[in-house]
Order: structure tokens, then C-alpha cells, then sequence
């Protein structure tokens, strides 16, 4: 009987808990008090710079991982910058910096903004992921693995009692 030694690889579903934070040490997402984030390695489900540093690790195995922009979020695009003007906002809305507003596309499809600037003339819209541009500090530790079954396989993710988004 081989008791094989499951490490992350393709096609393994993996547990992960982890810790999130930028180079000013800020917290922006963790796992820790929740269960574990559960996904399908080599599916692109999580950013590219963290899915290859977690190839080849054990579980209770930890590590910290550091992604550059372009294995995570991608660089801040300048263009993803838009004026608005005000008055597209209900009146009774107090728009604040940094404040997440859901809009709809030109073809109707969901997005999120963010508002960067209160301007006399407007208000500037930041429609990047908010960790464009950020290198982003990982702590992780693999919680569970296992191999994914033919009908996770099939639909290129994990089946759980719950979805994560």
C-alpha cells in the first residue's frame, strides 16, 4: 500500500487559508474566522502569481508569497478612469471617496466603480480592480487537498456545500 504524499498540483482541489496584505502591511482579505478558500489548482479560479508558488506544497505546509502586479490584479490601466457627472447619481446619495458603486456597462453587463475624485465638474470613476497596480503579500498554509472528482473536472470547479465568489 503507497500512501502517496498529495501536493498541490493541477486538477487537485486545494484548501487554502491565507492572509492577504500590501506593502504597508494592511490586511485586505484572510480567511482566518471562515472556512477555508477551496479551489481547483490549474484552473486560473485564483491569480496567476499564487497559483504557480502553490505547485508542489504539502498540507500544513506554509509560505509567503509575494505576487508583482502583473501575476495578480495587473498594473492600474490609466484609462480605466472615467468622468461622470453628477447629476447620473440619485440626490439623496452622499458619494464618498473610495466608495463602491455597482454600474452596468454599455452592454448591460454588472462592474464595479470606485469613486476616486469629487470634482467641481464631476465625479471621477476608478473602474480597475482596487489592487491594480499593488504587489501583494501572501501568507498561506494549505489546509486540505484532495483530488477533484471527474464532475468537478468537468465544469472546472469545486462543488461545495457553498460557492465562494
Amino acid at each position: 500500500m503507497t500512501d502517496e504524499r498529495l501536493v498541490v498540483a493541477n486538477d487537485m482541489v486545494v484548501s487554502l487559508d491565507y492572509t492577504l496584505r500590501l506593502d504597508d502591511d494592511e490586511v485586505v482579505d484572510s480567511s482566518e474566522g471562515n472556512d477555508p478558500l477551496e479551489y481547483l489548482q490549474g484552473h486560473g479560479q485564483i491569480i496567476p502569481g499564487l497559483e504557480q508558488a502553490l505547485n508542489g506544497m504539502a498540507v500544513d505546509e506554509e509560505k509567503q508569497v509575494e505576487v508583482a502586479p502583473a501575476e495578480g490584479y495587473g498594473e492600474e490601466d490609466p484609462d480605466g478612469f472615467q468622468l461622470v457627472e453628477k447629476s447620473i447619481f440619485p440626490e439623496d446619495m452622499r458619494l464618498e471617496i473610495g466608495m463602491a458603486l455597482r454600474m452596468r456597462d454599455s452592454e448591460g453587463q454588472p462592474m464595479v466603480a470606485h469613486v476616486a475624485e469629487l470634482r467641481p465638474d464631476g465625479v471621477l470613476l476608478d473602474f480597475n480592480h482596487p489592487l491594480a497596480g499593488e504587489t501583494l503579500f501572501f501568507q498561506v498554509k494549505i489546509a486540505g487537498l484532495r483530488k477533484a472528482t471527474e464532475e468537478e473536472l468537468a465544469h472546472g470547479h469545486v462543488h461545495g456545500d457553498h460557492d465562494h465568489h
